[in-house]
């Protein structure tokens, strides 16, 4: 479901979201996820890699932090034990 902003609210958060996505943090999580998938496709289909449990959940159960909302692990509160 896409948000509906104006055309200057829209640039501003493709900019921000850009920003967020180069970090140092997010690329090694992107990188990190790339070679679990590539190390094991079957258990990688259709789901998300959770970086917190080492392990490939479904899209709702990861980004929804098992259904305890994500307020929670924002920021430094996040850990990946």
């Amino acid at each position: 479901m896409t948000q509906n902003l104006s055309p200057t609210a829209k640039r501003q958060k493709a900019i921000r979201d850009k920003r967020m996505a180069m970090t140092a943090d997010r690329k090694a999580k992107k990188a990190e996820n790339q070679r679990k998938r590539r190390a094991n496709p079957g258990a990688a289909k259709g789901k998300d890699y959770d970086h917190k449990t080492s392990t490939f959940k479904t899209v709702k159960a990861n980004r929804g932090n098992d259904g305890a909302g994500t307020k929670l692990e924002s920021g430094r509160k996040y850990k990946i034990s």
